[in-house]
C-alpha cells in the first residue's frame, strides 16, 4: 500500500520548490508523481496551426520523487509521516505518525 495517494495533500520538504504545498494529481512508475503548482518547468512548443497549438514557451507541471515530499498534517500545519493500521478485520487505513489520527 503506497503512503501518498492522488488527491493528498503534501508539502515539499527537499529541492528547489522546498516549502511549497500542493495536491497531488498523479502518480507515476518508479516512485515519482505530478504535484499541482510545484516543480514547473518551462518547455518551448512549435506552434501547430492545425492543432490550434500556439508557439512559445510554456510553463507546465513535471515529475517529483515522493521522497522529496510528505503528507502535509493540517491540524498541525508541518509535514508529517504516515503509518498504516491494520484493524482485525484486515481492513488497513493510513494515518498520520504524530497524531493517530486517520487521513
Amino acid at each position: 500500500m503506497l503512503k501518498i495517494k492522488k488527491g493528498d495533500e503534501v508539502i515539499v520538504i527537499a529541492g528547489r520548490d522546498k516549502g511549497k504545498q500542493g495536491t497531488v494529481s498523479a502518480l507515476a512508475p518508479n516512485n515519482r508523481c505530478f504535484v499541482s503548482g510545484v516543480n514547473l518547468v518551462k518547455k518551448h512548443t512549435k506552434p501547430n496551426p492545425q492543432a490550434g497549438i500556439q508557439g512559445g514557451i510554456v510553463e507546465k507541471e513535471s515529475l517529483i520523487d515522493l521522497s522529496n515530499i510528505a503528507i502535509f498534517n493540517p491540524s498541525s500545519k508541518k509535514a508529517d509521516k504516515v503509518s498504516i493500521n491494520v484493524s482485525e478485520e484486515g481492513k488497513r487505513t493510513r494515518v498520520y505518525k504524530s497524531s493517530g489520527k486517520e487521513i
